[in-house]
C-alpha cells in the first residue's frame, strides 16, 4: 500500500471533525454523573502463537481494542478511546507502534474497522445517521464514506433489533461478511422472562457495491457470530451458541454453563462443519490456514488461545478479541482488566457540550443542600457514602458489612445497601439493605434510614416481604418503595409517623422515584408481553401514565431538576456481538432523556458500553 497515502488519509473526515470541535461552546452549563460498566483497562497486546515475546502493541498506549494488521503487515487498524473515556474513534500506526494518527473521528461510535486486501478501504461500524450499528465503508484515498448495511432493502423490521456487526473482507476483496440481529425479537435472558437482552445473529454476506446481500448462515434460537473467511474465500468460520447462552457468556461465573462452537460453511454451497466440542465458550475464530483454525477461549480454566489442529494451546486469563497476523507467526489481543477501577469523578466523553460527563458509582442522587449520597458498589462493599458535589469531604455514613449479610454476596456486588435517598430536609438518608438481583427470590431485603452523620440507624421495615429501592415524598413524609413475594409484588409508601403501609401499584414494578415538585412517582413495570417500560403514577394511586411504548426494554428512570426524566434505554440496540462483552448486562446501553409527557426523546449517550443512572449537578435548563 502506498504510504503516502495511508499517513494522509481522511483528511476530509478529520476537517468535518475539526469543525464540529470548534463549534462547541466555551462556556458549559455543569457536570453530568453518571455509571459505566466497562473494562478500566484495555491494551492491545502482541505475541508469538506460543505466547513468548508478548509485548505492548503501540509505543504510546491508552485505551485501545479491536487491533488488526492490513493485509500487507504494515499497518495496525485499531479503536482507541483516546478522546475521551467512552468514545470510540479509528486509529491507525505502523506495524511496529508508531506513527499513531487519527483515521476516523466523529462523536459517533466507530469501531471494528478492518482494511480492504487492496488497502484501499476501511470497513467499519458506526453508528452515525440513527444511532444503529450499521457496517459503512469509508475510501481512504478520496475520503468518501457511504453507508452499507440499514437502508434500502438492507435493513429489519422497524422497531426491532436491526444492528451489523464485525466485517469481515473476503480474500478478493469482493464481498464483505458480517454478523446481525435484522428481524430477531427482543428477548430476556431465562427464556424472555429477565430484564437483560440476549441475542440472536445470523451471518450475511453483500458486496461492497451493496449488492448481492444474502444470508450464509443461521439456525433458529442459535446465535452466529465474528465471521472470518478461510484464505480461499470458500468458507466463512464463526462461532455458534444458543440465544440464551449469549446471556452467561457475558458471566464469569456461569463458567461450563454457555457453551459455544466453532462452525464454518460453504460459502456457495452452505455445507457446515463442526470444528470443536465440549463446554468452553469459544469465540473470534481465524482460519490461520485453510486447514486450521484459532480461536479465543473465554472464561474458565482453558481460557486463552486454542486451535483445531494439534498445535499448544496457549493459556491466559482475560485476552480478548484475537487477531492473527497475515504471516502467521504473530498474534494481536487485548488484555482488559476491570481494576484499578474507574476512579470517582473521571472524566468521561461529553456528548451534550454543554455539560462534562463524568464516572460515579451507583445510585446517585442530590440533597437539596448539595451533598451526593451513593451506593460504593464498585469497590466490592456496597456501603452508604456522601460527599460533595466535587468529590471533596467523601465520608462513609452507613457500613453494609456486620449486617448479617453473606460477606460472599457483598463482595459479588449481589448484596448490600442499595439506592439510598436523601429526606427533603437532608437529615436523613433510607436505603434497601439485603439482597438484590436473583437473590431477591429466596432472600430478603428491608428499607433502612441513618442519619447523614452516620447515626441513628435504623430498620423500618420488618423484613418479611422483600422491600427495597426507596424515594422521599417532597415533604419528607412518606417513602415510595418496591415490595417482591410470592403473593405481593409493586409499588407502597409508607408513612414515616405512622409506620402504616398503603398499596400504590401491584404490577411487577420497580425503582420508584418521587418527582421535585412531589406531584408523580416514575417507576419502571413489567408488562404482561414481557417488555420493560417507564410509566408515572400520581401518589394517590391515579393518573397512571406510560412514557415509553417501544418494544425494546426501558428503566432505571430518574428525574432531572427540572423535572424532566432521564433513563436507560435499548432502542437502539447492542453495539457488538453482545457474547463478546464482559461483566455487563449491556442490554439497556444508552442513557435517554424526555420530558414528563413522554416527548422530546434524545439520546444523551452514544457509547459502546453499558451507560446508566445520570444525575445532573446544575440545573440542565
Amino acid at each position: 500500500m502506498n504510504r503516502r497515502n495511508f499517513m494522509g488519509l481522511s483528511l476530509g473526515a478529520l476537517a468535518a471533525g475539526a469543525a464540529r470541535a470548534a463549534d462547541v461552546p466555551l462556556g458549559r452549563k455543569g457536570v453530568m454523573l453518571m455509571n459505566r460498566i466497562a473494562p478500566s483497562i484495555s491494551q492491545l497486546m502482541m505475541a508469538n502463537l506460543d505466547g513468548s515475546d508478548e509485548r505492548k502493541l503501540l509505543v504510546d498506549t491508552d485505551f485501545e481494542y479491536n487491533g488488526t494488521l492490513s493485509p500487507d503487515g504494515q499497518w495496525l487498524i485499531f479503536t482507541s478511546e483516546r478522546r475521551g473515556d467512552g468514545q470510540s474513534d479509528i486509529f491507525r500506526a505502523r506495524a511496529d507502534g508508531t506513527g499513531i494518527a487519527p483515521v476516523i473521528t466523529t462523536d459517533s461510535m466507530d469501531d471494528a474497522a478492518v482494511l480492504s486486501p487492496d488497502g484501499r478501504t476501511l470497513a467499519f461500524v458506526s453508528t452515525r445517521n440513527g444511532y444503529r450499528a450499521n457496517i459503512w465503508l469509508q475510501d481512504l484515498f478520496t475520503g468518501r464514506t457511504r453507508q452499507l448495511t440499514g437502508i434500502g432493502d438492507i435493513h429489519g423490521e422497524d422497531l426491532y433489533p436491526d444492528c451489523y456487526f464485525r466485517p469481515a473482507w473476503s480474500p478478493d476483496g469482493q464481498w464483505i461478511a458480517f454478523s446481525s440481529d435484522r428481524n430477531t425479537r427482543w428477548t430476556g435472558h431465562d427464556k424472555g422472562h429477565g430484564w437483560e437482552h440476549t441475542q440472536e445473529l445470523s451471518i450475511y454476506v453483500i458486496r461492497p457495491d451493496g449488492t448481492g446481500f444474502r444470508k450464509v448462515a443461521s439456525k433458529p434460537g442459535y446465535c452466529l457470530g465474528s465471521p472470518k473467511w478461510s484464505p480461499d474465500g470458500k468458507r466463512i468460520v464463526f462461532y455458534e451458541m444458543t440465544v440464551e447462552a449469549t446471556w452467561g457468556a457475558r458471566r464469569p461465573n456461569y463458567v461450563g454453563k454457555a457453551p459455544s462452537q466453532i462452525v464454518s460453511v460453504d460459502v456457495n454451497g452452505g455445507d457446515r462443519v463442526e470444528h470443536t466440542t465440549g463446554v468452553d465458550l469459544k469465540l473470534h475464530p481465524q482460519f490461520l490456514s485453510n486447514s486450521e483454525i484459532g480461536y479465543l477461549v473465554k472464561y474458565g480454566p482453558n481460557e486463552g488461545l486454542a486451535y483445531t489442529s494439534d498445535r499448544p494451546a496457549l493459556r491466559q486469563a482475560f485476552i480478548r478479541a484475537p487477531n492473527w497476523t497475515p504471516d502467521g507467526k504473530s498474534v494481536i489481543y487485548e488484555k482488559v482488566a476491570f481494576k484499578p477501577v474507574r476512579p470517582l469523578y473521571k472524566p468521561l466523553f461529553s456528548w451534550d457540550k454543554d455539560y462534562d460527563y463524568q464516572h460515579v458509582d451507583v445510585f446517585p442522587l442530590l440533597s437539596r443542600d448539595g451533598w451526593v449520597v451513593f451506593t460504593e458498589k464498585q469497590l466490592g462493599n456496597s456501603s452508604v457514602w456522601i460527599m460533595r458535589p466535587d468529590g471533596s469531604e467523601k465520608r462513609k455514613v452507613f457500613e453494609s458489612s456486620g449486617r448479617g449479610l453473606d460477606e460472599k454476596k457483598v463482595q459479588m456486588g449481589l448484596a448490600g445497601a442499595f439506592q439510598p435517598c436523601w429526606s427533603p430536609d437532608g437529615e436523613w438518608i433510607a436505603f434497601g439493605l439485603g439482597y438484590w438481583f436473583n437473590e431477591r427470590s429466596k432472600m430478603t431485603a428491608a428499607l433502612w434510614r441513618v442519619r447523614r452523620d452516620g447515626t441513628g440507624a435504623e430498620q423500618l421495615t420488618d423484613g418479611s416481604l422483600h422491600s427495597g429501592f426507596p424515594s422521599y415524598s417532597a415533604d419528607g413524609k412518606e417513602l415510595v418503595f418496591r415490595v417482591w413475594g410470592e403473593t405481593e409484588k409493586g409499588l407502597r409508601i409508607l408513612n414515616l409517623d405512622t409506620r402504616k403501609i398503603r398499596v400504590l401499584t401491584q404490577g411487577l414494578d420497580n425503582l420508584p422515584g418521587w418527582s421535585p415538585d412531589g406531584k408523580r412517582i416514575v417507576f419502571t413495570r413489567k408488562r404482561d408481553d414481557g417488555n420493560f417500560d417507564i410509566y408515572t403514577i400520581k401518589p394517590d394511586g391515579s393518573g397512571l401514565f406510560r412514557a415509553t411504548t417501544h418494544p425494546s426494554s426501558d428503566g432505571h428512570a430518574v428525574w432531572s431538576p427540572d423535572g424532566r426524566i432521564m433513563w436507560s434505554g435499548s432502542q437502539h440496540g447492542f453495539r457488538d456481538e453482545a457474547a463478546l462483552y464482559d461483566q455487563t448486562f449491556q442490554q439497556y446501553g444508552q442513557i435517554y432523556v424526555m420530558n414528563a409527557d413522554g416527548s422530546n426523546k434524545r439520546l444523551l449517550t452514544d457509547s459502546k458500553w453499558e451507560d446508566s443512572m445520570p444525575l445532573y449537578l446544575s440545573d440542565p435548563s
